[in-house]
């Protein structure tokens, strides 16, 4: 008897079960509608009866779950519950497509969860970060979740939870992201502005070259940010002993030779015998364009302007990824001034034509000759728009709008009366700008 009963309640259960499961194409096509009239509480009850039965047969489930828990989290009722249901949702969506969602994905979706709503623990936060890092790189499309993996690392040091080491890692790491990431924008970016050029862009890619311009100029920020936040942290009286205790080591380790001569060429340190060692032992184990682009700054160091230009040139001419080598150039570009500068900067624009870097270069290198072009103080500030002019092509705004105070007022130009007029700058920039009407 007690046999049948239980082989009833099991017979049931399944029958129940097989008829929820039945119920679910009917409850999705429910809360679809709604949530695309973004009637999220409607769509909300139908939605959890497919979660809940039925979660493997659906990737819209997830994708429209998150709305529906974003919107209820927004209006602030059990605004707790409702982000411990989405971390929930993040994991069952890796659990059910794996392939549409990864361990990366999930895993930079908790950690903007922690970001955005201040819950978890430092260390929780960079754990899920890092995972990420180690994970796939191409998932960190969330310009805040780079900074924090950053930031969250120098916390962590500062309260004597993380080695200093493990900091510089991290900003190794967080440099190589960002690398990556504008890679991918510069193809894209370069693919678009020849239509520009030829104004035969759609609305569509207008947006989409608007995106990718802000989004460079995000990244900038990010490193300058990074940059300023390591402060005397990463100068050479730090960085060289601590690489030096650790030089044995990892005297065989290319990847760690490669970060260690960057950061100490970033960093000027270049004149110490650290640096040397290090370049050294680099070019002998993995003769490469890096090796050769640290050669050659070492050369520049030692007064060696033959042997530098050498290497540079070498280092150019190794490297085949016409981004690695547009990145070289400005490297090169920035160790000179006028129009050398201008000129390395202009090089690797042939190579990859959206390099902000580059544009970066060339306009301060317009800026800082002010002084040397023109007859008039009116003329010298008129410099300034070419320099705004050039930023802005890098899609560089706030640089640009630094260099537009310096150029000439409209009390200037009507006092010019130049106003329409083009300058011409006979110096080695050669170039000239159109005064704006008034």
């Amino acid at each position: 008897m007690k046999k049948k009963l239980l082989y009833g309640f099991l017979l049931m259960g399944t029958v129940t079960a097989f008829a929820q499961k039945q119920d679910c194409p009917m409850k999705a096509s429910v809360y679809v509608e709604a949530a695309k009239l973004k009637n999220y509480d409607e769509a909300y009850p139908s939605w959890k009866f497919v979660y809940d039965n039925c979660p493997e047969l659906y990737q819209s489930t997830f994708q429209y779950g998150e709305r529906i828990l974003r919107d209820k989290i927004s209006k602030g009722v059990d605004k707790d519950k409702y982000i411990k249901d989405l971390q929930e949702l993040y994991n069952k969506y890796n659990q059910y497509f794996p392939q549409k969602f990864s361990a990366a994905n999930n895993q930079i979706h908790q950690a903007y969860i922690l970001i955005e709503h201040n819950k978890g623990t430092k260390e929780e936060l960079f754990a899920l970060l890092d995972g990420v890092y180690k994970q796939d790189k191409d998932a960190f499309a969330d310009d805040t979740a780079i900074y924090q993996y950053f930031a969250t690392a120098l916390d962590l040091y500062k309260a004597n939870k993380k080695p200093l080491q493990e900091v510089f890692d991290v900003y190794d790491n967080v440099s190589e992201i960002i690398e990556n990431e504008n890679n991918k924008l510069s193809v894209r970016m370069n693919e678009l502005l020849p239509k520009e050029e030829a104004n035969t862009l759609t609305d569509k890619e207008k947006g989409q070259l608007q995106v990718a311009r802000t989004r460079v100029e995000n990244l900038k920020n990010i490193t300058e940010s990074v940059d300023n936040s390591l402060g005397q942290l990463a100068d050479c009286k730090n960085l060289v002993p601590l690489y030096q205790k650790v030089y044995d080591a990892n005297k065989d380790n290319t990847e760690w030779l490669r970060r260690a001569a960057a950061k100490l060429s970033d960093k000027e340190c270049t004149t110490d015998p650290l640096f040397v060692k290090i370049v050294e032992r680099l070019n002998q184990l993995a003769p490469s364009a890096s090796s050769a682009l640290y050669l050659g700054i070492l050369k520049e160091k030692q007064k060696n302007t033959t042997e530098a230009v050498k290497y540079f040139n070498q280092a150019v001419d190794l490297e085949k990824d016409p981004l690695r080598k547009s990145s070289y150039l400005v490297k090169i570009a920035t160790k000179y001034s006028g129009s050398t500068a201008v000129s390395y900067a202009q090089k690797a624009l042939s190579f990859n034509p959206s390099n902000a870097s580059a544009y970066q270069v060339m306009a301060q290198a317009y800026a800082s000759a002010a002084n040397d072009c023109g007859t008039t103080v009116f003329e010298k500030r008129a410099v300034y728009w070419l320099a705004a002019s050039t930023a802005r092509k890098g899609g560089l705004e706030k640089l640009a709008a630094h260099y537009d105070k310096l150029a000439p007022s409209r009390a200037d130009i009507f006092s010019s009366g130049l106003a329409g007029k083009t300058i011409t700058f006979k110096c080695w920039i050669g170039q000239s700008v159109k005064v704006p009407q008034l």
